[in-house]
């Protein structure tokens, strides 16, 4: 199938170019024309690359709202996943499903043109693997086939509570899996579409495990969740006498097919680590603030990073990115922060980062190219720079007017088709699940 877009404006990886052209067959951009006139009444405003939302838990989006208030004690990240954990349990196949794809379109509606699901809740409730083990796996391809949203699935692998091998708590049981129940996890993945590894965390792998899971990714994507918490911290030191960005650094491969997924608590040397490794920093700056995890260093940071949905409390590639900016403000006393001498516009300097380290830690082509997937959205708008200055930090109403994913026409006007029936769906397995 070919069809042909026009744009007023058009961000490519050169910049900002004026009455553009994209021609598109069979979901891939074939051609990429500016200074040309547009046919007919298809005339769009600003194109920019769809955003690659690098870190998902899909199942937390029925959770969002649930844990906002505050027990006896004060309340931190720990006490949350406590709260999460009991809400996982009951879930069912059906509603992994109708959640997801809940949250799919929300991410389609926010400007997310692709998904990298880190996905754990693989078994039942009472933590045995269904007929089909890889059945949770299968819910959340079929809800981003429904929705339209590209999707990288991450079955992850969970053996253990803490450092050392902890044995894993009881509550943990429906993540829980043997490294042969892994493989035939990954396998129904790959089946599925593309398909990485992710060894959940330093706590939850032992390292021989860990070892298994990086022959097992080769150059594939491998995420892994790290030192999101002081607590984290604290215990890797007391484990192995080192930092876990340190520990991982000097343990494991770590390439430009990983993403670190927060590494909110790292020092100098560990940010200069990860820069010479070429690994992509996965920042989830919405659910950073929501759990009291802290503020990731990124001025002093000089790698690649993207942007994540994580716990999925609140979905927008715009707030995300105002979020990042707006946290290191708040630390540093500063506007203006991640704004570079190359890009003084900090939501285009931002906005291509998050495009570039997104779609390395995706494994997919970057930015509005030719052979690269025809994922693309539309803002309205005259002055293009302006444009993505307001969609960040000043939109008072949903800021994508359209997005395209492989070409297909996902966002129209604001809003998916699918909207209006998957959110009475959706409220009412938050109903039956918060009652």
């Amino acid at each position: 199938m070919r069809q042909e877009l026009f744009f007023r404006h058009g961000l490519l990886p050169a910049g900002w170019v004026e009455n553009l052209r994209i021609e598109v067959s069979d979901g891939v951009i074939t051609a990429l024309e500016p200074n040309v006139s547009a046919h007919g009444d298809m005339l769009h405003e600003v194109a920019l690359p769809g955003m690659p939302n690098l870190h998902s838990h899909s199942f937390q989006r029925a959770f969002a709202g649930l844990a906002e208030r505050r027990g006896d004690s004060d309340d931190n990240f720990w006490g949350w996943r406590e709260m999460m954990y009991r809400f996982a349990l009951g879930l069912t196949p059906d509603e992994v499903e109708i959640v997801a794809t809940q949250a799919f379109i929300e991410m389609l509606e926010g400007g997310f043109s692709a998904v990298a699901e880190f996905h754990y809740l693989h078994h039942a409730p009472d933590g045995t693997p269904y007929d089909n083990i890889g059945e949770m796996a299968a819910r959340i391809g079929a809800a981003a086939a429904t929705t339209g949203i590209d999707l990288l699935l991450l079955p992850v692998f969970y053996a253990h509570a803490g450092f050392g091998a902890t044995p894993p708590a009881f509550e943990q049981r429906r993540f829980i899996n043997s490294l042969d129940d892994y493989n035939k996890i990954h396998e129904i993945c790959r089946g599925i579409g593309p398909t990485g590894v992710a060894p959940h965390s330093l706590r939850a792998v032992s390292p021989p495990e860990l070892a298994e899971l990086v022959i097992l990714a080769g150059d594939a994507p491998l995420h892994i969740h790290i030192a999101e918490q002081t607590a984290e911290v604290a215990d890797c030191e007391a484990w192995c006498g080192q930092r876990p960005v340190e520990y991982l650094l000097a343990n494991a491969p770590v390439g430009p097919n990983w993403c670190l997924v927060h590494a909110t608590h790292v020092n100098a040397r560990e940010l200069g680590g990860i820069q010479a490794s070429g690994a992509v920093v996965g920042l989830c700056p919405i659910t950073e603030a929501n759990l009291g995890d802290g503020i990731f260093p990124a001025e002093r940071f000089a790698g690649k990073y993207g942007i994540g949905s994580d716990s999925n409390v609140l979905i927008s590639a715009a707030q995300e990115l105002q979020m990042l900016e707006y946290s290191q403000r708040l630390g540093l006393r500063r506007r203006n922060v991640m704004a570079t001498s190359q890009m003084k516009s900090t939501a285009l300097a931002m906005f291509c980062n998050a495009v570039a380290g997104g779609a390395q830690a995706l494994g997919v082509s970057a930015g509005l190219s030719l052979g690269a997937p025809a994922n693309i959205m539309s803002l309205p708008g005259d002055a293009p720079e302006q444009a993505l200055a307001q969609f960040v930090f000043a939109a008072r109403t949903p800021g994508v007017k359209n997005l395209w994913v492989r070409g297909r026409h996902c966002v129209q006007d604001g809003h998916h088709a699918m909207a209006e029936a998957s959110r009475a769906r959706f409220e009412f397995v938050v109903k039956k699940h918060s009652a």
